[in-house]
Order: C-alpha cells, then structure tokens, then sequence
C-alpha cells in the first residue's frame, strides 16, 4: 500500500510538472498620461516576481492553469490588485493612477540604503517575512541572509534570542523602528523579546552589512537593522494568525484594520499572545504585546500616531550546559560540580538531566520586564523638491529579575551578621530582585531635498535622552538580619543624552552615482551611586565622534553594477564594560570599513558579491567569559580586523523552482595578543566567536501557484569559545536542515487562507551557535570550563491565518 501511494504521488508530481504551459504578458501604464511604465514592480501569487522593462511589459513562462493574485505596484502611483484565471496564453494591461494619498515609504528614506546605493544592504519584503513568522523571535526571520548567525537560550526561538552579522553581536548591530534608534542606551543591546510578535506588524527590513548609511542611534559595527512598521493598507481587514508547535509553543494573533475612511484615515490593531515551555528544561516563556497606529494621509502631509507595547516573563537559561553534561562525562560533571560549589540538589540536577540541562531550580527564576513604545511621526512634503520628515518618541521600560542565591554573605547586601544564642551565621539563603526602570525620550528629523534629477541632498539628526534607575531588593532571606521589605541594597541612576546630525548627498553623472555622508555624535553619559559589584560607581563621561562615508556605484548596464565605498566609526562602551573592566575606564572604539562590490539581476538571476575590510582600533572583543548577569565580559584591543567574502544570489531555474544561496567567508584577527589567562603572547589570533565559514541555501518548489515547498539549510564552521584559538575551547561546525510549506487559498468568501508548516532540524543534529568559557591556572597547566547553548532538535511548527 505504501509502494502504491508513493507511486502515486510521484505520478501527481510528473503530471502537475508537464500539464498546459502558459504565457501571461502584463503592460504597466499611466492612466492620466497613457505612457507606459518602466520599472513597475509585478507580483504573481506572492512568489513569481518581476520589473517591467523600458516598454512597461512583464513577461511571465511556463505557468500552469488556475488563479493567480496580481500585485502591481510603482512608487507614486495607486497600487493596483487582482486575481487573474489564466487558462490560455494571455496578455493584459494594467491602468495605475497617480496618487494622492501619499504613504510612509518616505519616513525611512533618509534612514535606508537607496536602490544601487555603495552599500552592502538586503531588503526583506512583508511577503519575505510572513512566509517565515510562526512566532520566533526578529533575528529567526534574518537566518537566510549573508554572514548571520543566530541562537537562542532556550534552544527554539522563542524568548530570549541572539545574533550575530560578520562576527559582531547584537550590541554592535544598530536597530531602528521607523527610524527611532531601539538598542538599548546603555547595554548597546536590541532585547526583540521586549517586542513578541512585531514581525506581524512590520512592513518591511532593510539589512545594512558593515558601518553602513549614517542613521539614528548607537554606532553600527557590524550592521544596522532598518525596521519599518505597517504601512498604509487602503482595504479594510480583519486577520486572524495562530501557531502551535513543539515544546507547547503557542502564537495567537489578532490583526484589524479600517482601511482608508474618507479618503483621509486609516487606523490598524494588532494583540498577539505567545508560549512556550522552551527546549531547555523550564526555559518557558510568556509573552504578550499590543500594536496600535492611526494615521492621517493627504497629498501634502501624513501625521501617523503609533503605540506598541511587550510583556515578557521568561524562565532564565543563560547559564548555559557544561561541556561534560554535553558528552555524558560523569567524571567531568562530578569535577564541575565541586569546583562551582553545587549543592546537592544541583549536582542531582546536573547528573540527570541530558542536553536540556537548565541549572536554575528555583520555581520563579525569572526575568519579568514590559516596555512600551510611543511614536509621533509627522511628514510634510512641501512641494516637489522638498520633504520634511519628524518624529516625537517616548519608551517607558521597567521590571526585573528574581533569583535565588544560596547561602550568600550578608554584608554584600549592606546586613550585619545574624546572632542566635551562642552562634553567628554571616552567610544566608535569600531570593533577590535586581530591577532595571528607565525611560528614554526625543525626536528625530530629516529633510529630503531634491534640487534636481543628478542631485539629492538628505540632511537630518536626532536628539535623545535615556534616565534609568538600577536597583536590588532581597525579598525573602532566610535569616533577614535588619533588612525591610522595600529596602535596597544598591541603587544608581544613569543619565545619557545622545545628540547626532549627519548630512548626505547623492550625485549621479552619467553612470555614475557618487555618494558622500558625514555625522557628528555628542554622547554625555552620567552614572550615580552603588552599583551591585562597585560602591561609589560615580563618573561622567563625554564623548564626540565624526563619522564620514564616501562611496561611488558604476552603472555597466541596465543589469549590472559594481561599487565601493569607505566608512569610519566610532563608538562608545557600554554599560558593562565600565562595570566590567579594570579601572573602569574602557576606550571608545573605532572602525574603517572597506567595501567593494558587484550586482547582476535579469529574469533569472539575482547575483550580490562583495569584499569587505573592517579595520579597528581598540576593539572591544569578548574575552569568552561572562559577568553575574549573562552578559559578555568584553576587554579592548588595540589592533584587529575583520575582512571577507560575502555572497547573496538568487536563481530562478523555472517558474516551479527556484534557488536561493548566501556565503560569508572571512577572516577574524587579533594582532599581537596576550592571552589574559596563561599570559602567552600570540602574534595573531582569532577573534572569539567569529565563525570563517557561513553557508546558507534555500531551494523551492512550488508545483501550484498558492503552494510552495522550500528546503532551507545553514552551515556555520568551528567558533572558537576566547581569544586564544584553542580547538579544546570551541563549538563545532553545525549543518542545519528546516523544510517549510505554505499554501494559500481563498473559500466561501474568505479573502485568504494561509496554511504553514515548518520542520526545523529535520536531520536531527545535536548542536550549538554560542557559549563561553571561564578558566584558570593551576600550577603549569590550565583549568577551563566550557559552556554551549544547545539548540533544539527536530521540531516543527504549524500555521493556519485567515483573512477577511
């Protein structure tokens, strides 16, 4: 019986491959004018996808017979949507109107990398992102794209994430919401489980590689992440999208939206809800987040109100799995647990648990933190050539993480020691809550000015102030000593104002397109009172940057282009690495960026290759340790640099299949380092988990117009745990394998249906993306301790969105 359905099912393939073949030729015309349109952007049923040419004609071969939905769209014009019952060779035309209402496209302009701009950038679309979102985390949805490594502390995606572009992690990475900068003042970091579910609210993101164009926020040195949030939508809706998957992961989502009422407003609504228990045992997660905007579209102005909000409450696994738990090393956990001073309860935990192995036992160890984002965007395009773009924001950020510390000394928490009778006890068991309650506040400009076709002159800033209070409180202890409820045993307040203006032109001379962009920072940062490890933690510091980017692109012909372009950066540290390093006293760091590239896109094929150099001066590189809270001990460097390949193309083998491949090759250098533990001098070294190899392709079938089938893998090389390239202090290579499935229909009135299916890890492989280590000497040998983040293995989640 199965021989026969196999069978079958191979024939259903053959004959779906070889049934009636059809053409369909699609002209894009001015319906004011009557002249055709060049460069139109034509969409077939979401995947099929093309630019008329200098006739305003796209030609699509080889489509089977049935229904396709058209997209047509051109900047400036009304987009123009149908279904189509191709059943014959068939050509039509289609009438765009000029628009009145003009859209928010044009609030991130001055942010984004412009189409055959000098920069190494990716675009995702909305349809790019959709087909992947069944509930984890922003960085998941980045995983096809050149030089990107992700991973997760609970091992599927879902609540706390990481990433990694070029070698540089998330506090290196600037991320911009509509242009208002999201890393964090002071962590440099971008928390996406702060913001559960904004894929289902996000239009568009544009992936910079490298220093990149100068925007808001934080210094990029590795990429910046340029996120737009839902756009116009001129057709009322109303979306219902719902996951379930493994490890009891749930993602339920509410989407509504007016559509344009009279001609003027148009509001849209999104809740959304996700669980999970995680792959890591009680890594759970519970997260919830709302999305509201209301906008007012004329032809001259749009004024758009946006308020977006997340709740997380996570179980902590950042702790990690000992490497002896990963091989089953009884001796060696036995070892571990000694040396860290397990109690018993905790060497059982380690003893029996398999890679799922969380330390934490505590019921509520738990990080619990809302933030909620207010935006005020206001654009007035004050006649042809000129644009003006500003922005109020506000982000109102608070909670905390609650532990349970075993016998830990009272006087770190400013108590006397306990006297009953006869004995003195200095050391209690006690659960405490370190708190984090900032604010963060501003407004962003830029004005677009376009004096004429060769030129485009951008020029825009951003003023910014972060205030967030730190704080601990023991809520339970087991002997109190003098302690109250609400007392706090240390408190600091930080201050941050970040004040930057850059100024950009755009110059195009034949087939050259010449580009310069220059910025200046002024940051002033402020820190007073205790911190948890420093008493007297006071100090101010400021810093001014200039920033400057030149480049140039050579247009060969209508496909093909190549381009270069220098860029140099600096940054500030970040909280940590005052905390963290000796002496308080980390340098800013700086940065040349070297890039050098090709592009060639026709019908078939889409081909991005580059080179990049990123030179650095006082790098701050993680030594491969961690402090008391999960986060990278970092040290600067005098002399290291970053330079690769990087490869991004796709290919259109048919309009069933299709091929999409990325590759990072590169090499990750420190020069002359002494290694902080053994004290050994290495005249060059890698830097810490930087991979040289990242491989990425995604090969798709769609043998209907509404189904596609893709089978996505990702190849990441050895990462090497610190700084001295020790094999025995690393993560090994990882080849991972997901296959995904989406299906589309319409029934009884419905709009669409969207059914989805991912498997992810379909091998089965046992691996890791991250980790660190910690050691010491012991006479002439060195002790280490290795710890990985382990991914989950095969799992898979299912999606069914209905809209109407």
């Amino acid at each position: 019986m199965i021989k026969n359905l196999i069978s079958t099912v191979v024939l259903l393939g053959i004959a779906l491959s070889v049934s009636a073949q059809h053409q369909l030729s699609i002209k894009v015309i001015d319906n004011s004018t009557k002249k055709t349109l060049q460069g139109a952007s034509i969409i077939l049923s979401n995947h099929l996808s093309k630019k008329s040419d200098q006739n305003g004609i796209a030609k699509f071969s080889d489509l089977s017979e049935g229904k396709y939905d058209l997209t047509v769209s051109y900047l400036g014009y009304s987009t123009e949507k149908k279904q189509i019952n191709l059943l014959d060779n068939r050509s039509i035309e289609i009438n765009l109107d000029p628009s009145r209402i003009k859209t928010e496209e044009v609030i991130v302009q001055a942010t984004r990398a412009k189409n055959n701009s000098s920069t190494t950038y990716k675009n995702l679309s909305k349809e790019d992102i959709a087909k992947n979102n069944f509930g984890q985390d922003i960085p998941y949805l980045l995983d096809q794209t050149p030089s990107v490594v992700i991973g997760s502390d609970a091992g599927a995606g879902i609540g706390y994430t990481s990433m990694k572009i070029r070698g540089s992690d998330n506090a290196r990475i600037n991320v911009t919401l509509n242009g208002i900068p999201l890393n964090d003042a002071e962590s440099m970091g971008s928390f996406f489980v702060n913001l559960p579910d904004f894929a289902s609210s996000t239009e568009s993101i544009q992936i910079q590689r490298g220093i990149g164009t100068s925007t808001n926020g934080a210094g990029s040195f590795g990429a910046s992440l340029n996120i737009q949030s839902n756009t116009l939508e001129k057709d009322a809706y109303v979306e219902l999208n719902n996951s379930y998957g493994s490890y009891n992961s749930w993602k339920n989502t509410l989407k509504i939206g007016s559509g344009l009422l009279n001609n003027k407003f148009a509001f849209n609504v999104r809740l959304s809800r996700i669980l999970s228990d995680g792959y890591i045992d009680r890594a759970s997660s519970n997260l919830k987040s709302f999305y509201v905007d209301g906008g007012y579209y004329s032809d001259k102005q749009i004024l758009k109100a946006i308020v977006f909000s997340g709740k997380e409450k996570t179980y902590q696994s950042w702790y990690g799995t000992p490497e002896p738990r990963l091989n089953n090393d009884i001796a060696g956990m036995q070892d571990y647990a000694i040396n860290d001073g397990y109690t018993e309860l905790e060497t059982q935990n380690l003893l029996n648990s398999g890679r799922t192995y969380n330390k934490y036992l505590y019921k509520n160890q738990t990080d619990n933190y809302t933030q909620t984002h207010h935006q005020l965007h206001y654009t007035n395009f004050i006649n042809e050539k000129l644009t003006f773009n500003g922005a109020l924001h506000y982000t109102r950020g608070a909670g905390y993480y609650e532990e349970f510390r075993p016998e830990d000394a009272l006087s770190k928490y400013n108590l006397p020691p306990v006297i009953i009778g006869t004995d003195t006890i200095t050391k209690t068991d006690l659960v405490r809550r370190r708190w984090l309650d900032n604010y963060f506040y501003g407004t962003t400009f830029s004005f677009n000015y376009n004096p004429s076709q060769a030129l485009k002159l951008t020029w825009g800033g951003a003023l910014n102030q972060y205030k967030g209070d730190h704080y601990g409180e023991v809520i339970w202890a087991k002997y109190a000593s003098t302690s109250n409820l609400g007392d706090k045993y240390y408190l600091n307040d930080a201050t941050k104002n970040d004040i930057s203006t850059f100024l950009k032109a755009d110059f195009t001379l034949d087939n050259w397109l010449l580009f310069a962009d220059v910025q200046y920072r002024n940051i002033f940062y402020k820190v007073k009172g205790d911190d948890d490890k420093i008493k007297g933690m006071d100090f101010e510091r400021t810093f001014n940057f200039l920033n400057p980017k030149v480049g140039f692109t050579y247009l060969i012909n209508e496909h093909a282009n190549w381009y270069a372009s220098y860029a140099y950066a600096s940054k500030e540290p970040v909280r940590n690495d005052f905390v963290d390093i000796k002496g308080n006293n980390p340098k800013p760091e700086k940065m040349q960026d070297i890039e050098l590239g090709y592009r060639f896109r026709n019908d078939a094929f889409n081909i991005g290759t580059n080179f990049y150099g990123m030179f650095y001066k006082d790098q701050l590189i993680p030594t491969g340790a961690l402090n008391d809270v999960g986060s990278a001990l970092r040290m600067n460097i005098p002399d290291s640099y970053r330079v690769g390949l990087e490869f991004d193309a796709a290919w259109k083998i048919s309009n069933q299949f299709g091929w999409k491949a990325t590759a990072g090759l590169s090499q990750n250098k420190i020069k002359n380092y002494t290694d902080e533990t053994s004290g050994e001098f290495i005249k060059k070294t890698n830097i810490a988990l930087s991979p040289a190899t990242i491989l990425s392709s995604e090969f798709t079938y769609a043998p209907l117009p509404s189904l596609q089938i893709a089978l996505l893998s990702k190849y990441i090389s050895r990462q090497y745990l610190d700084n001295s390239s020790a094999k025995e202090r690393s993560i090994n290579s990882s080849f991972v394998n997901n296959v995904r499935a989406n299906y589309s229909f319409s029934v009884l009135g419905v709009k669409n249906i969207d059914l989805g299916l991912t498997i992810n890890n379909i091998l089965n492989e046992k691996y890791e993306t991250n980790g660190y280590t910690w050691g010491y000497m012991d006479g002439d040998s060195r002790k280490y301790f290795n710890f990985y983040y382990p991914q989950a293995t095969t799992n898979y989640m299912l999606s069914l969105n209905v809209k109407f």
